[in-house]
């Protein structure tokens, strides 16, 4: 236990744990206000869909998505996109196996020093620091081809125009590898809500959004999660590529 000359109360592991959550709180409440565009929630994820989101990350997540994979194989590549301030990234990095690789990919510039502090002093995050690489970049920028074997996204798409979406979803499917899955979210019902307090533009928009993701998910969701305990309440899809 740690105690700091003139505070108050000694400093211990859940107190300094709890410092960094408010941290993460207050970094990604000024970025909801600055950038709500990209960032789309007024909280970060909640442990729960932290959770759901890297269900198939780990020993378990290998035995779920039925790849035969023992710890002794070359692992995984985990692509993470739009971490923010590490709310699902902090799940992700208790999961991952010795031979996992993670690539973060991250636009807003406070995200990208906030995570790479986290990186720097928090024992979970240190501890696959080796085995991690932090890109401040477009996702459309990253180069190669069926690189990853898991993508997890943190991309607001209903924030976002019609195309970009398109674009977003054709990207994902262009990274993954055969075989690989995507993990992504949205808020439960989140574009009926918004239709109903949308002029004729925006639930145009809404429902290109929708012709978009069905055209993504039919034939290819192999799990939906419904996370209640989130603000808002979400749905996690889970999207596999076969060999196409």
């Amino acid at each position: 236990m740690l105690t700091l000359v003139g505070t108050l109360a000694p400093i211990t592991r859940n107190s300094l744990l709890h410092g960094f959550m408010l941290t993460n709180e207050r970094v990604f409440l000024k970025q909801f206000f600055s950038r709500y565009h990209t960032t789309g929630s007024v909280l970060p994820s909640s442990r729960a869909l932290a959770g759901a989101l890297c269900r198939y990350v780990g020993e378990e997540g290998r035995r779920a998505q039925g790849t035969g994979r023992s710890v002794g194989d070359k692992g995984q590549h985990i692509l993470e996109v739009g971490p923010g301030t590490g709310a699902v990234t902090a799940s992700l990095v208790t999961k991952m196996l010795p031979s996992d690789r993670l690539t973060l990919v991250e636009l807003n510039d406070d995200f990208v020093r906030h995570l790479r502090d986290r990186f720097e002093k928090e024992p979970a995050f240190a501890a696959v620091a080796d085995r991690t690489e932090i890109l401040h970049t477009r996702l459309e920028d990253l180069p190669q081809e069926g690189r990853f074997d898991l993508i997890i996204s943190g991309l607001p798409l209903n924030n976002f125009a019609v195309a970009e979406v398109e674009a977003i979803l054709d990207i994902f499917a262009r990274l993954i590898a055969p075989g690989g899955t995507l993990s992504f979210f949205e808020y439960i019902a989140i574009r009926r809500v918004k239709a109903l307090v949308s002029g004729r533009a925006g639930r145009e928009r809404l429902r290109g959004i929708g012709a978009a993701l069905h055209r993504t998910l039919d034939g290819r969701e192999i799990k939906r999660d419904w996370v209640w305990p989130n603000v808002p309440p979400a749905w996690v899809h889970h999207v596999r590529w076969n060999d196409e």
